[in-house]
């Protein structure tokens, strides 16, 4: 058996002369695209490799990941590298990290996450900002390397981990990419007898069980099967989630290892929309009603399904030297009907009086404004990453190459209202007042979208001495982008095409004077196209209309500078990262004037500042994760000098606190007793498109107590959002959505 480890322990071992070589899986994807950057792999079993001594643990991250706030590897940056040769900034959520602060949703992870704001969009969804700068509709988050749909629901009952990999990223992950990426790591089976069962109640009538059961089938392959239930009410805003994760692996360790999975996740519940909002004297946007309070209809929904099966090849051609293969194929399903609330105008309200925060009262009327759209994708993917050392020109050389391909097929309807009944009006003292409408709809008009990409490309990390490396990289994309509009009758009202080829450089220096110091400096650019994931779609892309204008403009730009440091602490048991950057896009859609009647590529705005990471272990009792992010300047540079309430020239980027940190710590106070305690700021920060109101900032305040009853068996006691603060969390022009009420929750688990 060729085998490379022999987990989960570290070993040492050999690959054996004699046996045949598997032919690699992704060897022909690369040959055609970029044989020349890869070594030559064998074609034919007569060929075989010289015995080479190995020495790795296959498992590291499953392991580590449940027991530590610290993460010293991450697969963010393509391949696994360490931290500490990466020239940006990456922040590490830990499995131990989300099950401690029971962060069930990926965007509860995500708000732990400095730099990370959200913008309520118009029919539901949230569009995740990074440092500013969008990360698309969610189209900048991936699993396990591979694009995630966009516009979905995700819950984190099979994560291993998040990683946020922050800055122009578009050499290693192409189109997108501005603010940075979002990386799911998966949890992945390993060789150990391991099962453990979490069962939840909480606050809303919470019951949340999961359970994730790994069994070692042979003497390198094993089944994992990671599952999820959850319900809650919620006050009105229920949620009922159930999900199944199973993957097998067989050929750990050894030279050609294979893992098969499938996931699926459904979710069905009553979504809270948003709440409208008071502005102040001040300019101050104040939450007007109790975040718990839900006003929408009983027949509001939002359902969801994602499925998707993922094949994966690792060939080893050495201990320094892979070829890894991903093959996706997924199905991804959205529908939403939920209820914008407003307050009723004058005329409707107790004595014809306008509603301000002075005269708000149990009988203030809300209006119910419906809300709706449905979309359905089918997402393939094909990835084959190479990494290898080798020596060449006198000086040893990293590489990592490699070639991907994605095809999308998505069908929506953006504004899918037409037919339904007016709503009922309610009082704020109704609130989940059980009125609902019957769905008159006529089955939903499609549009169709339809988007390719390949890309290709290359790094290569030159150490230059024993403690400076240089790395330079490349990247090609070709894009390819359709859209077609229907009218009744089948006859389209537009039909658009794109297509984009881009170049992505990337540029780095690393200074490393021991193994427990890092310095580094970088450059990378991005693009955003205008057949990105959402607003290509958008509205009936008439010719003349302002979304057939944005399709038919070139791609924004974008560029990250970053210089910093990371560095071991407490004999090598936390790590510290501290960061400047200075991100640019100098090529943004911006209207003409005075007439705005077309976009060009003429805006440009920038955010500079500092990132701060801390995590691990203090002293044997002491645990820390900090993260926080200092912008002291950010500007719209060049853009529009008029336009109302609308972003102009000169004004701060919206969704962009000056600080915006995360804090979690625990504390062993006795053998069987860990207290943990966090808090989660984001500063003040303006709406998109509305420069007259400032959001203002916030505090939140965790608790967590748990008690171990045994070896195997603990209770632990989480308050989230202890003070019971009420705060706008994310935002859009004209209303919010309240960040969650306070919150109790009471975990069992049991390991066996």
């Amino acid at each position: 058996m060729n085998r490379i480890a022999n987990p989960p322990e570290q070993a040492t071992a050999h690959l054996a002369s004699n046996t045949p070589t598997l032919l690699p899986l992704g060897v022909l994807l690369l040959a055609g695209s970029f044989a020349a950057s890869a070594q030559t792999a064998p074609t034919s079993a007569s060929q075989t490799l010289s015995t080479v001594t190995v020495s790795d643990s296959a498992e590291p991250v499953e392991l580590k990941s449940k027991n530590s706030l610290r993460a010293s590897s991450t697969q963010a940056a393509k391949g696994r590298q360490e931290l500490r040769d990466i020239p940006q900034t990456v922040t590490v959520m830990t499995e131990l990290l989300i099950d401690d602060r029971n962060l069930d949703d990926l965007r509860e992870v995500l708000k732990t996450t400095a730099g990370v704001t959200f913008m309520a969009g118009e029919t539901g969804e949230e569009d995740v900002r990074l440092r500013g700068f969008s990360l698309g509709q969610a189209g900048d988050i991936y699993v396990d390397g591979l694009r995630d749909a966009p516009l979905i629901e995700r819950d984190t009952f099979n994560h291993d981990r998040v990683e946020v990999l922050k800055g122009s990223a578009s050499m290693l992950f192409g189109k997108g990419s501005t603010g940075g990426v979002v990386n799911q790591v998966s949890k992945a089976p390993f060789l150990m007898d391991q099962h453990e069962v979490d069962v939840t109640i909480g606050s809303g009538q919470e019951l949340r069980v999961t359970g994730d059961f790994n069994l070692k089938t042979g003497e390198d392959s094993a089944l994992r099967i990671n599952a999820m239930t959850h319900d809650a009410d919620n006050h009105g805003a229920s949620v009922n989630k159930k999900g199944i994760a199973p993957s097998y692996r067989w050929g750990i360790g050894t030279r050609d290892e294979f893992s098969v999975g499938l996931y699926h996740l459904e979710t069905d519940g009553q979504p809270l929309y948003n709440h409208p909002w008071f502005v102040g004297a001040d300019g101050k946007i104040e939450p007007s009603l109790p975040a718990r309070n839900y006003y929408g209809l009983a027949s509001d929904y939002l359902k969801t399904e994602s499925t998707y099966g993922t094949f994966s090849h690792t060939h080893r051609f050495d201990h320094d030297t892979e070829l890894k293969t991903q093959v996706r194929h997924g199905r991804y399903e959205r529908e939403l009907l939920a209820s914008a609330i407003r307050f009723a105008p004058a005329a409707q309200q107790p004595g014809g009086l306008a509603m301000t925060a002075d005269n708000l009262s149990s009988n203030s009327v809300l209006l119910r404004n419906p809300k709706a759209r449905v979309g359905y994708s089918d997402l393939t993917q094909i990835q084959s990453d190479y990494s290898g050392k080798f020596q060449a020109f006198g000086q040893q050389h990293s590489l990592l190459a490699g070639v991907d391909l994605s095809h999308e097929d998505a069908e929506r309807n953006n504004s899918y209202t037409s037919g339904l009944n007016a709503a009922p009006t309610t009082r704020v003292g109704t609130p989940n007042d059980g009125a609902s409408v019957i769905d008159t709809r006529l089955p939903p008009v499609l549009n169709t979208f339809r988007a390719s990409n390949v890309g290709l490309y290359a790094q290569d990390t030159v150490s230059i001495t024993d403690t400076i490396k240089l790395i330079a990289g490349l990247r090609l994309d070709h894009f390819d982008a359709s859209y077609h509009a229907p009218a009744n009758g089948g006859t389209p009202t537009a039909s658009f095409q794109v297509s984009d080829d881009l170049i992505s450089p990337r540029l780095g220096a690393l200074y490393q004077p021991s193994a427990t110091e890092s310095w580094y400096a970088s450059f990378g650019t991005s693009y955003n196209t205008s057949g990105d994931s959402y607003q290509f779609a958008l509205g009936a892309m008439t010719p003349g209309s302002n979304n057939a204008r944005i399709a038919n403009t070139p791609p924004e730009k974008s560029r990250n500078f970053e210089f910093g440091g990371k560095f071991e602490l407490f004999d090598n048991k936390a790590s510290l990262g501290v960061a400047l950057f200075h991100s640019e896009k100098y090529n943004e859609r911006n209207t003409d004037e005075p007439t705005a009647d077309s976009f060009l590529l003429s805006g440009k705005r920038h955010a500079t500042g500092m990132e701060f990471n801390l995590a691990g272990r203090i002293t044997p009792k002491w645990e820390l994760f900090y993260n926080h992010s200092w912008i002291p300047e950010a500007k719209i540079d060049e853009g529009v000098t008029s336009g109302g309430n609308a972003q102009q020239q000169g004004d701060r980027p919206a969704l962009t606190p000056k600080h915006s940190a995360s804090l979690w710590t625990t504390y062993r106070i006795a053998p069987q007793w860990r207290l943990g305690a966090g808090l989660n700021y984001r500063g003040e920060q303006n709406p998109e498109g509305a420069r007259h109101v400032m959001a203002k900032a916030f505090t939140t305040v965790d608790a967590m107590a748990e008690y171990q009853i045994d070896a195997n068996q603990s209770l632990k006691l989480n308050l989230t959002n202890l003070t019971d603060e009420l705060y706008a969390d994310s935002l859009y022009r004209g209303f919010y959505a309240p960040g969650a009420a306070r919150q109790v929750q009471l975990s069992y688990k049991v390991l066996f």
